[in-house]
């Protein structure tokens, strides 16, 4: 039965989805009961008419055997063709004995889907993480906002799930292929909605994450994997270059092979790799401000047409901004939050969220650049690790050293002018702001790219961009300052065979489902090597059952 991929169907956006199978089979020059059997591969909106949304839809078609609509495969080149999916590379297990089984740092995105990889081949994975469970995480951060104690172990950024599980869930990924598929597929089985395979912008949402990461953990332990909550990672027991063991806060784990994935915020752990001879160096990485809009605005300013918004829901946006150093928009939340990304005490970032449901009365989204490493102010390996600390840990003294996020007018901050003491501007910040001259909290560079890069966003949208915008920051966050060394065909640390350094913090990643494919990739290399610890029919069974 051959299987054809129908591109380009553009379908407004008010036009019920159960149409879709008659458009296809009008396309094929069939009739709808001719079709064997559809599905979407991809579903994107096409916004560049804002009186005319559509939606646009690359479909996948099972032709009954046949079918003459083959034959008229060359009318369309491009659009109408055969297709056969690629294969999802499952490899087979080595026969190296594993004498321990593999460990986990880490379980963010990346740590995540090399456990449940690892888990699912037979391999029992213990996970370490030096945070807290999701429920645990969930009443932590509460209190954090309302006025409570910041807790450096468990907080926005370190507990199960990582940054990535309150980091508002954008499945968006430039990157494509089984291994994407097969990421999201993962997310779809533990509880993310089916329409996550094929959307251009998945977004789970900060809401749902919580649950997904926990399901994710029931199968991991369905399957013999282990998690350890509150074991922080101390140090490495490296011999002749290869790993050993593991030192952490709960004691001596013994393990030849171990998935590195630790966030781009374990400052901490940063340092002991270096003192532990594992190669670092400097990486470009992204810094700037949130800015926080009315919802309404931007929704007024996207959709042409009422009937737009209960269709596709509060609009987001992105935006670049060309110069001499580009600016642009990221992690747009739409009807989101700002929050304290916040992993030492003494210091302030901001970050963005928004729920399922996107219901709050505010837009915000990172305004940002890249700062390169000759701009770090030194040559130590550390020394944009040491920047963001400098500058977050200005931010929280200047806002009165509570945890006040420091906030400004967009004109004022355009101006250059420091606002009236005193101050009150609305925001999504739960902790509080306090007005300061935003230009103070970021590096001079990176503050001139931004004030020069605004205004030509503003103008892009006809001056709909910086009306009623506050600004709130440091947003220091974006990306990693260091990446990890390794190799790129074992993909170990060229310093300590059987560490596999992977996702944001090891540098290689920039979002939830890179990092997932990126730790997914190094659990295989685990199983090209070694011999599972158990059967995996067996785990495989007791996920099912």
């Amino acid at each position: 039965m051959p299987t054809i991929r129908v591109a380009n169907l553009r379908v407004c956006v008010t036009e019920p989805e159960a149409r879709l199978p008659g458009r296809v089979a009008k396309k094929l020059g069939l009739k709808e009961a001719d079709l064997a059997r559809w599905q979407i591969l991809r579903k994107s909106l096409d916004a560049r008419s804002r009186h005319d949304l559509r939606f646009v839809y690359t479909v996948l078609v099972d032709l009954p055997e046949g079918s003459r609509a083959a034959e008229r495969l060359n009318d369309k080149p491009g659009e109408v063709e055969f297709y056969v999916r690629p294969p999802f590379d499952d490899p087979e297990p080595g026969h190296a004995p594993l004498e321990h089984r593999p460990v986990v740092i880490g379980s963010g995105p990346a740590g995540l889907l090399a456990g449940y990889y690892l888990a699912v081949r037979g391999y029992r994975p213990l996970i370490i993480e030096r945070g807290q469970p999701v429920k645990q995480r969930v009443p932590a951060i509460r209190a954090f906002e309302k006025g409570g104690d910041h807790d450096p172990e468990n907080n926005y950024l370190f507990g199960e799930g990582g940054a990535g599980a309150f980091s508002d869930g954008k499945l968006t990924c430039r990157m494509s292929g089984p291994d994407v598929d097969w990421v999201l597929e993962r997310f779809v089985e533990c509880g993310g909605k089916p329409s996550l395979v094929y959307e251009q912008r998945p977004h789970l949402g900060s809401n749902r994450l919580p649950l997904i990461v926990r399901n994710f953990r029931r199968r991991i332990e369905a399957l013999g994997g282990e998690y350890w909550f509150g074991c922080r990672l101390d140090g490495l027991d490296i011999a002749e270059g290869r790993l050993r063991g593991l030192h952490t806060s709960r004691g001596y784990v013994a393990a030849a092979q171990a998935v590195l994935g630790i966030g781009h915020s374990a400052r901490d752990t940063y340092g002991m790799l270096l003192d532990a001879g594992i190669g670092l160096r400097q990486k470009a990485f992204q810094l700037g401000l949130r800015i926080e809009q009315p919802q309404e605005q931007i929704n007024r300013h996207k959709y042409g047409r009422p009937e737009y918004l209960p269709l596709l829901g509060p609009a987001d946006y992105t935006l670049t901004a060309h110069g001499q150093r580009d600016v642009y928009s990221f992690c747009m939340c739409a009807g989101g939050v700002t929050i304290p990304s916040v992993s030492e005490p003494g210091c302030i970032a901001t970050n963005g969220m928004s729920n399922s449901r996107h219901d709050t009365p505010f837009a915000n989204s990172g305004i940002m650049v890249t700062l390169e490493p000759h701009e770090f102010g030194g040559p130590h390996v550390l020394a944009g690790l040491e920047l963001q600390r400098r500058f977050e840990t200005i931010a929280f003294v200047l806002a009165g050293g509570n945890y006040s996020a420091p906030i400004q007018t967009a004109a004022d901050f355009l101006a250059g002018r420091t606002p009236p003491k005193g101050q009150r501007l609305e925001s999504s910040y739960q902790r509080g702001t306090t007005a300061l001259n935003l230009n103070e909290v970021l590096p001079p560079v990176a503050a001139a790219a931004i004030r020069s890069g605004l205004p030509v966003m503003d103008r892009k949208w006809h001056g709909d961009f910086l009306a009623n915008a506050n600004l709130l920051g440091p947003e220091m966050r974006g990306s990693s300052p260091v990446r990890i060394e390794r190799d790129p065909a074992s993909r170990q640390s060229p310093a300590c065979l059987g560490l596999y350094p992977v996702g944001e913090g090891a540098g290689f990643a920039g979002g939830i489902i890179s990092a997932a494919v990126d730790g997914l990739l190094s659990a295989k290399q685990i199983v090209r090597q070694c011999a599972p610890c158990g059967s995996p029919m067996e785990a495989a069974e007791k996920v099912v059952g």
